[in-house]
């Protein structure tokens, strides 16, 4: 894989205590955090993307099946806690948060405006749900022609039959899915 370490980006995507609690035990986090030292040592930017809403989720609509189901549950619920990154991927100071109100990295984020001014033409995607916020993120980076690279072994989804088929059929369709482990050799 030919990369410009200048004009790439790793995200790290839903990495939230409450999210991670939602998929399988295993190697996934300490891929991230694999994938996060590597950006770092190579000083590729490390872009964090949360979904988080304000207090009573007043950006829910009710026609949102997918976000419209949890609003009742998470009612009473500090939405400065619940999108914090979890501790063992956690941002160091300086490096960007971005808050997404839906399931793409960009839908009510301010996530490409971030891209442009860090001059960001390539994004090497991670993070839960590969079949949530990895598909809609590369469906949409794809369509804006970003260049995209999945590391496969650090997404996750509840759903493993379902991650196989989009990272071994789908995503190769617009992006290359290497291992962490391909991605620290460049």
């Amino acid at each position: 894989m030919e990369t410009n370490k200048a004009n790439t980006a790793l995200l790290v995507m839903d990495m939230q205590t409450t999210i991670l609690k939602m998929v399988p035990a295993g190697n996934f986090a300490d891929n991230v955090q694999k994938a996060i030292s590597h950006a770092r040592s190579n000083k590729i930017p490390v872009i964090y993307v949360v979904v988080g809403f304000r207090a009573g989720m007043p950006e829910v609509s009710p026609n949102n099946k997918s976000f419209s189901s949890i609003r009742e549950r998470m009612a009473g619920v500090n939405m400065e806690e619940w999108s914090k990154v979890d501790a063992s991927v956690a941002p160091v100071p300086g490096e960007v948060i971005v808050t997404k109100r839906r399931v793409s990295a960009f839908a009510g984020s301010d996530l490409e405006v971030v891209l442009r001014a860090m001059g960001i033409h390539h994004m090497v995607l991670t993070g839960i749900a590969t079949s949530g916020v990895v598909l809609s993120t590369l469906r949409e980076a794809a369509d804006k022609d970003y260049k995209l690279t999945v590391l496969a072994d650090a997404c996750a989804d509840a759903d493993e039959e379902v991650h196989r088929v989009l990272t071994t059929k789908v995503f190769p369709r617009q992006a290359e899915v290497i291992t962490v482990e391909d991605w620290s050799k460049i």
